[in-house]
């Protein structure tokens, strides 16, 4: 199987022309740009290009990664065909990331190592955007 990719929105101009994620290198340095990067972009969407869209032209699944760089944690959703959460150990109740300026809430006990998240993303582009089995999901709560 040919992998295309990875495509990740998580800078103003990713919205017109999104970031391209080949390897798990790409992946690390996405994941690094968002440790170290503006408070304000602390998540990213992402999107595999090895996936369909729908009729209307958009996806049929999103992947949001949300990071903190001080507790060295992060949370991963997964819309696809149900509304999933990573499930971690560490949980600080209800966490707030910023995806472009906007609040982005991960639902409480959601947080796990950033090795991990790393480790979720890489499988995500290896696996044509399949849910990450190298971690624990459970359902989102609304």
């Amino acid at each position: 199987m040919t992998i295309r990719g990875l495509e990740v929105q998580f800078r103003p101009e990713h919205i017109k022309t999104p970031a391209l994620l080949a390897s798990a290198n790409d992946v690390d340095s996405f994941i690094d740009a968002l440790l170290n990067g503006r408070h304000d972009r602390s998540c990213a969407v992402v999107y595999s290009l090895d996936r369909p869209t729908l009729p209307s032209g958009y996806w049929d699944h999103e992947l949001a990664v949300g990071v903190d760089r001080v507790a060295q944690v992060g949370a991963l959703t997964l819309a696809d065909d149900g509304n999933f959460v990573s499930k971690g150990s560490i949980d600080r109740g209800i966490v707030e990331y910023m995806l472009l300026g906007h609040v982005r809430e991960f639902m409480a006990g959601s947080e796990i190592p950033i090795e991990l998240v790393r480790r979720a993303v890489k499988e995500f582009l290896g696996s044509g955007g399949r849910i990450p089995a190298c971690i624990e999901w459970q359902e989102e709560e609304f």
